[in-house]
């Protein structure tokens, strides 16, 4: 469990083409970890940068802002993520003999809340937060997207989930983000 993860670059005002990235003019790039050291370093490194080499595309630095996270006092909390949710299953065929690795599940496969779930509890446990944390729902589901990630693909989908669990814990979430491989930028919850 590495507790960091971050967004894909958003430029709110570039211009559309389909089936391509919108790239150009001003943009946000966040990054996000529950560990207050993590995110001071990151501030403090981008904060002393004028340009950042994302993919071998300049992104200019503009401006670092931290924006802590909202309260959660109810207990209860909407994720909605800007970026695929990826999550492994088990990997075992009908009478349990494991048949893959790489097992990805996605949220509309009937196995996916209870993975989904389960990976909340550990990252609970990582930052040493209380794991009780339940999914109540996964109200939507975005279109499915493969993405290249080292030697091999990644299937998801953006997702949004109600989810309870301790107000500190759902700030955790919400500042590491949802799912596995946070840190190659999957599973961002929109802040």
């Amino acid at each position: 469990m590495t507790p960091f993860g971050h967004s894909a670059p958003t430029f709110p005002s570039a211009r559309r083409k389909r089936g391509q990235y919108a790239a150009g003019g001003v943009g946000v790039l966040e990054f996000g970890s529950p560990l207050p050291e993590i995110v001071e370093g990151i501030a403090k490194g981008l904060a002393g940068q004028t340009v950042v080499d994302w993919g071998g595309v300049a992104l200019r630095v503009d401006s670092v802002d931290v924006v802590p996270p909202p309260d959660f006092a109810s207990g209860k909390a909407v994720f909605r993520t800007s970026t695929p949710v990826v999550m492994k299953g088990s990997g075992h065929d009908e009478y349990g003999e494991r048949t893959t690795r790489q097992a990805w599940v996605l949220p509309t496969e009937p196995e996916f809340p209870a993975y989904f779930e389960s990976n909340l509890r550990r990252k609970a446990l990582t930052v040493g937060t209380d794991p009780d944390v339940s999914v109540q729902a996964i109200t939507w589901v975005g279109p499915k997207r493969s993405f290249a990630v080292g030697k091999g693909r990644k299937p998801g989908a953006a997702v949004e989930a109600e989810v309870h669990g301790a107000p500190e814990t759902l700030r955790c979430i919400w500042s590491w983000g949802l799912g596995q491989a946070n840190s190659a930028g999957f599973g961002w919850v929109i802040a």
